[in-house]
């Protein structure tokens, strides 16, 4: 059987909680990133702000530079100069140099954690922060007119030449940044052994250099370049990360440090190969800033996030802030609260004396001084200082599973998701009655809560078709039994 051809109509580009993710070479082509350019060209040109340039960077995947030199092109092709990166860096760093240089966006080729097959375009804000919605309704009116068009673009090699392009390395800059509000010296002095792992991404060879020179062992693995990321997702948590955990549970380390492919995100594991969960990672960071380092600043944490920040805020006197899910959100309220942190459950921390954008390196580095000076106080090893920790933050048996439909079934599964539960709301989960349930701002899912304290989080991805089951419980049993239940509703069983 032969199948009728169609002419394809231009792709509906959106962007979701962070930039827009799709398959490469599908929807992700030159052709369409080429758009998401235009519409940042057109924000800048509409501001006024053409000399200030453009900072654009990318990550370890397949044809990342190439899709990044598409996107330099057309901004140069408006007279925006460019800051073009000599080669794959961590996301932030895109932030980093906004920042430095005083741009007008930054732009990163990355899709982050998503599967191999996929790319992404995300959009730095002047702040460094993820692009707000000021940002984005410029880039996505621009891309409702500009599909199956001309876009202008200038050669890049024209372009350099004429002293349009700078190219940047940001690594010396960003370590005498560091050095403003961490003791490099002081870790690298410590007498521990690390494991890293990049997970194959832009953050290889970071921490690494970072921690260089002194008495502290680091062994880095899967530092070399392969965008089939040794067959998993590139993001920090189990299963993904399982051949670390076992490194670490044969002995040898006293930490693991984690990062996702775009190395915007953090994650840990202690000298057992236990793996410290995202949401522990929040509690411990907020932690850190209180009790070592004295800060009583807002922390701003995503709807599903830990409910031990506002415990720790009780006990330190810190006031807290709930967001949507995503650091288009959390940035921009960092900056309007003067917060010291903000948090996703994903793994994604800024701060305040830091960057209003994700950072996994500079999370890892806080991390590992938090363990130290846990140490100095005789709470050591890792596990240890986790089990007092906990002591104070509460119970906190956390995790999330995704439910995956196929893309042609995926619009049905939102819609049962985001309509019929809206109708008829779950009473009861795990055998417990749900004592609260919230839409999310978003309108992309629900929280419920039992009376316990549990909750149980749905939401629709805005980057892939799947649904996002979280669970924070007070039990490992009850958490288990949130998770089947969410699963069955997700379902609709």
């Amino acid at each position: 059987m032969t199948l009728r051809g169609v002419a394809p109509a231009p792709t509906t580009i959106v962007f979701g909680t962070d930039g827009w993710r799709a398959r490469i070479a599908d929807e992700f082509t030159f052709e369409n990133v080429r758009r998401c350019a235009d519409g940042v060209a057109r924000y800048v040109v509409d501001r006024g702000e053409t000399a200030k340039g453009v900072v654009v960077a990318y990550d370890r995947r397949f044809a990342s530079e190439h899709f990044a030199t598409a996107v330099a092109e057309v901004l140069l092709a408006r007279d925006i100069p460019v800051a073009f990166a000599v080669h794959a860096v961590p996301t932030q760093m895109s932030s980093f140099e906004v920042v430095e240089r005083g741009a007008a966006a930054g732009i990163v080729i990355t899709a982050s954690h998503n599967p191999w097959v996929d790319n992404g375009f995300k959009v730095k804000a002047p702040t460094g922060a993820a692009a707000g919605a000021d940002i984005l309704e410029v880039i996505e009116a621009q891309l409702a007119v500009n599909g199956g068009t001309g876009i202008d673009r200038r050669p890049f090699a024209d372009a350099e030449a004429a002293g349009l392009v700078e190219r940047f390395d940001p690594y010396d800059g960003y370590e005498r940044f560091v050095r403003t509000t961490v003791d490099l010296d002081a870790l690298r002095a410590a007498d521990v052994s690390i494991l890293v792992d990049p997970m194959w991404g832009a953050g290889s060879g970071w921490i690494s250099r970072l921690l260089a020179g002194g008495r502290i062992r680091v062994n880095e693995i899967h530092q070399e370049r392969n965008p089939y990321f040794g067959g998993v997702n590139p993001e920090p948590i189990r299963p993904n990360v399982d051949e670390a955990l076992s490194i670490l549970t044969a002995g040898g380390y006293d930490l693991g440090l984690l990062l996702d492919g775009d190395a915007d995100r953090a994650g840990a594991a202690d000298e057992r190969g236990t793996f410290i969960h995202q949401l522990q990672v929040t509690g411990l960071l907020m932690y850190y800033m209180a009790e070592h380092r004295g800060l009583r600043d807002p922390v701003v944490v995503s709807i599903n996030n830990t409910s031990m920040a506002a415990r720790l805020g009780e006990r330190y006197g810190i006031e807290t802030f709930e967001t949507p899910v995503g650091f288009k959100f959390i940035g921009p309220r960092m900056i309007e609260t003067g917060a010291m942190m903000g948090a996703e459950e994903s793994g994604g921390f800024g701060f305040g004396m830091h960057l209003p954008e994700r950072d996994g390196v500079y999370a890892d580095l806080l991390l590992l001084d938090l363990f130290l000076r846990e140490k100095a106080a005789g709470r050591w090893p890792v596990s240890s200082a986790i089990e007092r920790f906990h002591e104070i933050a509460g119970p906190s048996w956390y995790r999330r599973i995704d439910v995956h439909f196929e893309r042609a079934a995926y619009a049905k599964a939102k819609r049962h998701l985001l309509v019929d539960l809206r109708e008829q709301s779950p009473t009861e989960l795990a055998g417990q009655p749900v004592v609260r349930t919230l839409p999310l701002d978003t309108n992309d899912g629900y929280k419920f809560w039992l009376g316990d304290g549990s909750w149980l989080l749905v939401r629709a991805s805005g980057t892939e078709p799947l649904v996002r089951v979280y669970t924070e419980a007070t039990s490992a049993a009850i958490q288990e039994a949130m998770l089947a239940a969410g699963e069955r509703l997700v379902r609709g069983e």
